[in-house]
Parts: C-alpha cells; sequence; structure tokens
C-alpha cells in the first residue's frame, strides 16, 4: 500500500502491459452490457493491487456494508500483490477471466480500454462525473480515445521541503521560495554562485512530470506521439543545463535515487527535496538543525497545477452484472468511503469538496499535518502530467537522453529529439 509520494510512485510506476491480440475485440456471447441502469443485484468479484495485509478489516466492513444496502449482491475480494500486478492483469484479460471491478492505475487501464475490455464511464456512470475533482476525472482518459475507463480513487502528491538557512545564507528570502520554474533556475544559481557551488538546490534530473509542470505539450491529441522536443521542452532541458554546469544541479542527480535525494537534503547538501510527514520525522531524529529550518511550499510548476499521482477502479465492459460493478465501484470511491481510507493512511480523497474537510486545512501542531494539509491545498486542481501511454520503458529512454544532454555528449535538441523517437517506437510496438 503506497503510504508516501514515493512508495505511491513506485507502486504506480508498474511496466505498461501489452494485451494480447486474442484479448482485442467487443464481439461474441461474451460481451457485457455498458448499461448500468437495471437492477442491483449478482455475484461480482472486486481486485485490489496490495492492499489485503494491511487494510483488511476496512474492505471487509466495506464489502459488508454494500450486500448490506443491496440485498442480493455478493462481492467476492481478491488481492494481488504487488509484484507481477501487470502480468496478472494482462493473463486475466487474455484469458477471458478479469475481475468485475478492479483497481488500476492510468497506465494500466490504457490497453485495457483499447482493448474493448474498460467501461465507459461516461457512457455508463455519466451522473457521477460532478462527484468527483476534474484533474482526478480525466486521469483515466486515454488519448485517441472518448470517454474515461475508471473511477478516480486515492490521490497522492507531495509539496518541496526547503532548508531556511541555505536560502539564507545565498541571499534569498526564506519566506519566499520558488514557485515558478523560472523562480527556480534564478534562485538555483544564485545559491550555487554563493556558496561557490558547494550548495545544489535540487537533486534530480527532470523527469516526464517536469516537462508537463513546465507547460510542455507531452503528446498529440491523437495519442499517436509524443510532443516534449518542442521548443518549450527544449528551453527546460537547457535550463537543467545551465543548472548542471554550474553546480545549482547535484553532479550525481544522473544517478540519483529518491533514497540518495533524501540524504543529500538530510546532510544540507541540497536546499529542495520533495518528500513526505515520514521524512519530517527522519530529520528531527537525524537533523534536528535542518528540522528546525524546515520550509514546506508546493511543487514547481509554471502552469499553476501540481502533479497528482492517481489509483482508480475500473469495471470490466465484459461483466454480466453491470448495474452490481458500476454500484459497487461508485460504492468504493464515493466521498464518504474515500474519507474514511484516507484517515487510516497517508493518501487523498478525488471526490469533490473532500479536500476542505478540516481534516485537510486544520493545523494540529503535528509534522503529519503540515505535510497532509501543504498536500491537499495543491491538490484540489492537480493534473496527472505522465501521458497514460507513457511506460517505464519510456521514462527509462528520456532519462537517458537527458542524461546525455547535461553532460555535453548531445545538444538539448538533439536530446529530446532522440528521446521522443524512441518513445514513438515504443508506442507503435504497444499499440
Amino acid at each position: 500500500m503506497p503510504t508516501s509520494r514515493r512508495t505511491f510512485v513506485a507502486a504506480v510506476a508498474v511496466a505498461a502491459l501489452v494485451l494480447p491480440l486474442s484479448a482485442c475485440g467487443s464481439g461474441g456471447d461474451d460481451s457485457g452490457s455498458s448499461d448500468a441502469s437495471g437492477k442491483i443485484e449478482g455475484d461480482i468479484t472486486f481486485q485490489t493491487w496490495n492492499l489485503k495485509a494491511n487494510f483488511k478489516p476496512y474492505f471487509d466492513g466495506l464489502v459488508a456494508d454494500f450486500e448490506k444496502k443491496y440485498p442480493g449482491t455478493h462481492v467476492k475480494w481478491i488481492d494481488q500483490p504487488a509484484e507481477g500486478y501487470a502480468d496478472k492483469i494482462s493473463a486475466d484479460a487474455a484469458g477471458g477471466t478479469l475481475p468485475d471491478v478492479v483497481n488500476v492505475s492510468p497506465d494500466l487501464v490504457a490497453p485495457l480500454a483499447k482493448a474493448g475490455l474498460a467501461l465507459d464511464l461516461d457512457k455508463a456512470a455519466a451522473k457521477y462525473r460532478k462527484e468527483y475533482l476534474a484533474g482526478a476525472w480525466a486521469s483515466h482518459q486515454i488519448p485517441g480515445m472518448t470517454g474515461t475507463y475508471a473511477f478516480p480513487w486515492y490521490l497522492n502528491t507531495g509539496p518541496l521541503f526547503y532548508n531556511k538557512s541555505l536560502f539564507r545564507k545565498a541571499g534569498l528570502d526564506p519566506a519566499q521560495p520558488p514557485k515558478t520554474y523560472g523562480d527556480l533556475f534564478d534562485d538555483a544559481l544564485q545559491m550555487a554562485k554563493k556558496s561557490d557551488g558547494k550548495v545544489a538546490t535540487l537533486a534530480n534530473i527532470p523527469t516526464i512530470e517536469d516537462f508537463g509542470r513546465y507547460g510542455v505539450e507531452l503528446m498529440d491529441k491523437q495519442g499517436t506521439g509524443f510532443a516534449f522536443n518542442d521548443a518549450k521542452g527544449v528551453e527546460l532541458l537547457t535550463r537543467y543545463k545551465e543548472l548542471y554546469d554550474a553546480k545549482a544541479l547535484d553532479p550525481q542527480a544522473l544517478t540519483a535515487t529518491p533514497e540518495s535525494s533524501g540524504k543529500k537534503f538530510l546532510t544540507e547538501a541540497v536546499a529542495m527535496n520533495p518528500g513526505s510527514a515520514l521524512d519530517l520525522g527522519n530529520f528531527k531524529k537525524q537533523a534536528p538543525n535542518l528540522y528546525k529550518n524546515i520550509g514546506i511550499t508546493d511543487q514547481i510548476t509554471s502552469t499553476g497545477h501540481v502533479n497528482m499521482y492517481v489509483m482508480g477502479v475500473m469495471v470490466n465492459s465484459k461483466t454480466k452484472h453491470t448495474p452490481a460493478a458500476v454500484a459497487f465501484a461508485h460504492f468504493v470511491t464515493d466521498a464518504e468511503h474515500q474519507m474514511s481510507f484516507a484517515k487510516k493512511v497517508a493518501i487523498f480523497p478525488s471526490t469533490a469538496g473532500s479536500l476542505d474537510d478540516p481534516y485537510f486545512t486544520k493545523e494540529d501542531g503535528t509534522d503529519e499535518t503540515r505535510v497532509r494539509i501543504a498536500a491537499a491545498k495543491s491538490l484540489k486542481n492537480a493534473v496527472n502530467y505522465t501521458p497514460v501511454l507513457f511506460s517505464d520503458q519510456m521514462k527509462t529512454a528520456l532519462r537517458n537522453e537527458v542524461a546525455k544532454a547535461l553532460q555535453g555528449k548531445e545538444s538539448p535538441k538533439q536530446a529530446l529529439d532522440n528521446a521522443v523517437k524512441q518513445c514513438d517506437t515504443l508506442l507503435q510496438q504497444q499499440g
């Protein structure tokens, strides 16, 4: 179960599955109905993703409450381990054994939607759309297709931590941390200059989410090709190259992991880093001087929208009990149940208005609440920038080309052209 931004990313960054051709098509006797308006009854299966170990009582209660509300229904809950989850879904899809209701991330729902196995909720459950944050609902839409293919479930994001002491030493106002990439680049160069290259502002190279938050058009509207090698994308990478040369970007950023970046921040070699309430507790124990100088701010963005990570609940289009499957998927993700789940683990509800609850707005003096409030505030209009068709192989291709540009082996333009070409090739292989 993802309980922080880092572990959430690790959980959702599963390689995009490629469904066998035998899973495609929508004809035949196996077709379910897209009509969710009938009587809510029948036996359905519900599959979650690595949640049973920590949350069995919650889900047992959820299922019991649903069955009580709708006599004549029976929900069989299945939980799959995190490892091999994508492969399991792919095998079930190919074998015709996909559960009726499935816990998915956007990258997992995309091939299922393309294969005609994910119910279009804009048709079957449009009446529920207004209950969810607009950005969350849109996160399970597939480029080149019309429709929405999963209910949004829990969200996560991470604010940025920054070291107020390092900002002061660089002559920067610790009460005014950078908000946009332009501010960030200016402050980072000043910090590197004032510290003679000893203090970097960032420990990580730009990812696809950074290009999104910078305002780069990541993909064409049809979903047939990537576009992050445009002038704006080249501009972003050029600025990162400038930071790298000035040591405003940590020299080890090319091989950084969340753990190594966190250690750099802990030892005050880096001035800004994403994190969670768990990190604050760690700073308090291991680096009390850093802890007393911690600032919390939003992710850097030039679009006005931070990045969100989102999980969803998909309805199998072949289910024999569409009304029950849709009703249960909505039940799992409605405001009441998302709120109760959010109070058990450090995630956030995707339902409209839920983030205004005092749980997400009222300080109580604890570190956990400080981080929760900061993250919740930014999530209200957040966007899932990672294209649903952007696989782990594509992330690796982008990372490798960005590294070449920062090292001066390729120009930023050449590096992004190469990355787009590789990603487009991988995209064609998916199709």
